[in-house]
């Protein structure tokens, strides 16, 4: 069982507690913790109703709040309270009441730090200045007192601080206190530190594999998935923690190495260095049935799995950098965009996956979305594909044409997902929907047939399985999103949930026939595809036609 600790946060009205302790706890989830929050409103609201601002009252619900936590955190739970609680003597009671699954002491006390001046400034609900009035009694820092901690374990001062500088203090004192490992999420280094290693020569996907491992963006793996995860993912789509996986990330051989340590090359480039812990025998047949669910050949995830070798070499990594790339302005980190989100100010960022060009019901989800959430971040895959897929340079073109003419550029962030595509359906839908919370995403848009191929899964399979994981355990909301389509009747981009005409009257084209119309030289129609994407899509057609045919 994973050790539990209490984070306790403690601080005025206002002082930033509800916003850390959501920004922690997407960055616990990422390092494979489960974690629960008690906010300090919700649990007036469900759990201290009736009680008042005496400070009788305040001292039962922190008791309530403490007693909660600490239940929690005995049986290995990781838990992020937000609440004032003013008073030091019942914070040290709840201290002290507090213990872990080994019975040390977990508490780990967070003191939000914040001016008067800099609160005033923030209430934009004027609470503080009819406190000052005397129009607002008990009212905690005014008219009622706040003692501050004298020792806490972290000092947080979210006036000189941003959200990342604060909970980055926060998960500094967990390393250093035992509750989580020091490891840092990013993973990379010098090429130099494969010299003198022996080789093992790997293909596209690998190296796709271990960026994505180096950078943070599989977390909570560091590697190449172990035995014990892999069967653990195979048998119910979770690691041997029981955090939430869905695929195995494995590096696979025809060979055992003869080295505990072996460098990755492609072709004459160095890739990165593994530290092989173990090696083991993989089971190919289990594993189509488990991540693909067939075990037809046909299938391209299948076909992959055959065509690699039996054996898995398992072990943590360090990667020398970002796979080649052509679109070097896109390729950021998941650190890179933590920090891009920071910067612009979002507290909610919504990802969206896609192989494809953006079409309208795409931009339609996309745009519903963002009536929810402060920003977008447009995430394509541009690792491989299957060959009849539109090539990652031409779509990112497409998205630069639609953001540049339909988009709120202050809302909206492109960046490129290094990834490959597995055609996994429904288990790849949890697995995309993990990589976009490693990259900072609190929500993730699934619509009909994600990561589908042929017929192999039903249209809203990948809808269905969010329900094998309990509300917040993947630490990212799904929105999930019927078919949708250009109603002639609505005269709009309308789903089967808000049109009520018959389907004679929706307007949606296959792959195919936008492939036969862009041979044809025909213009793609407007309910379909945007003006500037349409004719980026059909100079691109018209090029590889001319190249065929010269």
């Amino acid at each position: 069982m994973s050790k539990g600790f209490v984070i306790w946060m403690t601080g005025l009205s206002g002082a930033g507690k509800s916003t850390l302790a959501g920004r922690l706890q997407e960055e616990l989830v990422a390092r494979g913790r489960g974690v629960d929050v008690l906010d300090g409103d919700e649990v007036r609201t469900n759990l201290s109703k009736g009680l008042g601002f005496s400070k009788e009252d305040r001292d039962i619900n922190i008791r309530r709040i403490g007693y909660v936590a600490g239940l929690l955190a005995r049986h290995g739970a990781a838990v992020i309270t937000a609440a004032i609680s003013p008073y030091r003597e019942i914070r040290d009671e709840v201290r002290g009441n507090v213990s872990n699954s080994d019975g040390r002491p977990g508490f780990v006390e967070v003191y939000v730090k914040c001016s008067l001046d800099e609160l005033m400034r923030r209430d934009v609900k004027g609470l503080y200045e009819k406190a000052i009035k005397g129009e607002i009694a008990n009212f905690t820092g005014v008219s009622d007192p706040y003692e501050a901690p004298l020792h806490p374990e972290v000092v947080v001062d979210t006036e000189t601080e941003d959200v990342e500088q604060s909970v980055a203090k926060i998960l500094r004192a967990l390393e250093a206190l035992g509750y989580l490992d020091g490891a840092p999420l990013e993973r990379f280094a010098d090429p130099a530190l494969a010299d003198g290693l022996p080789r093992l020569q790997v293909g596209a996907r690998e190296e796709a594999d271990l960026y994505m491992l180096a950078a943070g963006a599989l977390a909570p793996l560091r590697g190449f998935t172990g035995q014990a995860d892999y069967d653990a993912i195979l048998a119910a789509g979770r690691l041997a923690s029981g955090s939430p996986f869905t695929i195995p990330v494995t590096l696979r051989a025809e060979a055992a190495p003869v080295a505990d340590r072996i460098a990755l090359w492609r072709d004459d480039r160095p890739l990165g260095v593994v530290e092989v812990a173990e090696v083991y025998e993989t089971r190919p047949d289990e594993e189509a049935q488990a991540v693909f669910g067939t075990t037809d050949d046909a299938h391209p995830g299948v076909r992959v799995l055959r065509e690699s070798g039996h054996l898995a070499i398992a072990g943590e990594v360090v990667a020398f950098g970002h796979p080649p790339s052509e679109f070097p302005a896109y390729d950021l980190t998941p650190g890179q965009v933590r920090a891009a989100k920071a910067e612009r100010g979002w507290r909610t960022m919504v990802g969206f996956q896609t192989r494809n060009p953006v079409h309208r019901a795409h931009e339609y989800l996309q745009k519903v979305a963002l009536e929810m959430v402060d920003g977008l971040l447009l995430h394509p895959l541009v690792g491989e594909t299957k060959a009849d897929d539109i090539p990652a340079d031409i779509r990112m073109r497409c998205y630069e044409a639609l953001l540049e003419h339909y988009y709120p550029a202050a809302r909206t962030l492109l960046a490129t997902n290094p990834a490959w595509m597995r055609y996994a359906g429904p288990k790849e839908a949890v697995f995309h929907a993990i990589v976009r919370r490693n990259f900072g995403c609190t929500h993730f848009i699934v619509g009909r047939d994600h990561a589908g191929v042929g017929n192999y899964y039903d249209t809203y399979a990948a809808h269905r399985i969010f329900e094998d994981y309990q509300p917040g355990e993947l630490g990212i909301e799904i929105l999930r999103f019927e078919h949708t389509f250009w109603c002639e009747k609505c005269g709009a981009m309308a789903s089967s949930r808000t049109c009520p005409h018959p389907k004679e009257h929706h307007r949606t084209l296959s792959g195919t026939r936008v492939r036969e119309l862009l041979a044809a030289g025909e213009e793609l129609p407007a309910e379909f595809s945007r003006p500037e994407v349409a004719e980026v899509l059909r100079e691109a057609y018209a090029t590889d036609q001319a190249e065929v045919a010269g």
